[in-house]
C-alpha cells in the first residue's frame, strides 16, 4: 500500500500542459503596492499595557502627544500607564489607491504590552520608503489572541495576543504617482522566467492584435505597445490579460524534504543508464537485565542487576536492478518500490545518481 501511494503521488503532482491567462502569470510593471510604516499609541487597554518602567520610549511619546494639545508634564514625574502600548504599524498601499479610499493596517506592539485587546489606536501617520506621509490610521482594534493569568503566576496564552488588525482602519491621503499611462508601451514581467513561456506570450499577443505589438526583452519580461490614451488602455489591456498561454515546462527537479523524508520528482526527470543495488542492514539489541539475590535468608547480602545485552546483526539481501537510458519518472518509482525501498533509501539512491552523473535533473533539499 506504501510503495502504490508513493507511485501515486508523485504521478499525479507531474504538472500537466494546459493553457493560463496571461493575468494569471504575469505582472504589469510598476503596477505594484507599496508598504507603509507608522508608530503610535494604542490606548485603553485592561491593565495590559507596557510597563513604562521598562519601557520609557512610550512616556516619551505620551509626553509628546499630550504636548501638542498643550498640556506640559513636570519633569521628573513619574508616570504609571498600564492601559498604554506603543506600536508600530503597517500596511500594504494597493495600486492605484487614491485620497479618501481606506486600507487594512496590522498593529503589533513594540514594548512589553500583554495584551492589545479592547484597545484603540489614536491618529497615527504611516509614511513610505521616501518619507513621506501616503496615510493616516486610526481605529478599534480586532484582536485574535488572548491570555489569562492566575494569582500564583501560571497563565495561558491563545494565539498571539500582542498582534491586531483594523479592517479599513487607515485613510489614503497621497496617490503613489504610476508609470501607468507615461508611455506608449507596457511591460509584462513572468512570475517564472521561461524563455519558452516568453515566447509564446509574444507570439499570442501578434497573432492577435498584430506582428510586433509584442517584443521579447528577455526570458521574464514582454514588451507591449499600447494606446496612450487612458481608456482605450485600459480596454486594451483587458483583452491582453484574457488570453491563454501554455507555459513551458518546468526545470527538471527533485524536491527533497529531509525533515519529512517526502520526495516530489518532476516530470521530465531522466536518468543515464546505471545499475543501481539495494541491501539492508538491520542491527537488534536487546537487554535482559538479570536479578542476583542473596543466596541465604538474613545472609546479610544485596541484591544486584546485572545487565545482559545480546546483539544481533542480519544482513538482508542485496538487489540490484538497471536504469536503462532515458529512464522515465514511471520507471523509477516502480524500480524502487520493486526492491522495498523506502524514502529515506530514495534520498540516497537519488543523491548516489546524481554523484555519479546519471541524474538529469535538479537536486533540491530543503
Amino acid at each position: 500500500m506504501r510503495h502504490f501511494c508513493l507511485f501515486l503521488c508523485l504521478t499525479l503532482l507531474a504538472p500537466l500542459a494546459m493553457a493560463e491567462r496571461i493575468k494569471d502569470i504575469a505582472s504589469i510593471a510598476g503596477v505594484r503596492s507599496n508598504q507603509l510604516i507608522g508608530y503610535g499609541l494604542v490606548v485603553g487597554l485592561d491593565g495590559t499595557g507596557d510597563q513604562t518602567s521598562q519601557t520609557p520610549f512610550t512616556v516619551q511619546t505620551f509626553n509628546n502627544m499630550l504636548s501638542e494639545f498643550g498640556i506640559t508634564v513636570p519633569p521628573g514625574t513619574r508616570i504609571q500607564m498600564r492601559n498604554v502600548a506603543a506600536v508600530a504599524i503597517h500596511a500594504d498601499l494597493p495600486p492605484f489607491a487614491q485620497p479618501g479610499q481606506a486600507i487594512d493596517i496590522t498593529v503589533s506592539s513594540i514594548g512589553n504590552a500583554q495584551s492589545l485587546r479592547g484597545g484603540s489606536l489614536l491618529m497615527t501617520p504611516l509614511k513610505g520608503a521616501d518619507g513621506q506621509v501616503y496615510a493616516i490610521a486610526q481605529g478599534n482594534m480586532v484582536v485574535g489572541g488572548f491570555g489569562a493569568e492566575g494569582a500564583d503566576g501560571s497563565r495561558i496564552t491563545v494565539n498571539v495576543p500582542s498582534v491586531g488588525r483594523i479592517p479599513r482602519g487607515a485613510t489614503v491621503e497621497r496617490a503613489v504617482p504610476s508609470p501607468f499611462t507615461n508611455k506608449d508601451h507596457l511591460v509584462f514581467n513572468l512570475h517564472r522566467h521561461d524563455f519558452t513561456t516568453a515566447k509564446r506570450v509574444v507570439d499570442t499577443i501578434n497573432e492577435t492584435f498584430g506582428p510586433d505589438v509584442a517584443q521579447a526583452i528577455d526570458g521574464g519580461s514582454i514588451r507591449v505597445r499600447a494606446p496612450l490614451d487612458p481608456n482605450h488602455r485600459v480596454d486594451y489591456l483587458s483583452m491582453v490579460e484574457n488570453l491563454r498561454v501554455e507555459q513551458g515546462a518546468a526545470t527538471a527537479r527533485v524536491i527533497i524534504n529531509s525533515r519529512t523524508g517526502t520526495i516530489v520528482i518532476g516530470q521530465d526527470v531522466r536518468v543515464q543508464p546505471a545499475a543501481v543495488t539495494h541491501g539492508g542492514l538491520t542491527v537488534t539489541i536487546s537487554e535482559n537485565p538479570e536479578v542476583s539475590q542473596p543466596g541465604a535468608p538474613f545472609g546479610g547480602g544485596q541484591t544486584v542487576v546485572t545487565p545482559s545485552s545480546q546483539i544481533n546483526i542480519e544482513e538482508g539481501d542485496s538487489r540490484m536492478f538497471v536504469f536503462n537510458p532515458g529512464v522515465s519518472l514511471d520507471e523509477i518509482v516502480r524500480a524502487v518500490n520493486q526492491v522495498g525501498a523506502a524514502p529515506g533509501d530514495l534520498m540516497a539512491i537519488l543523491e548516489a545518481l546524481r554523484q555519479a552523473g546519471a541524474l538529469s535533473a535538479e537536486l533540491v533539499v530543503i
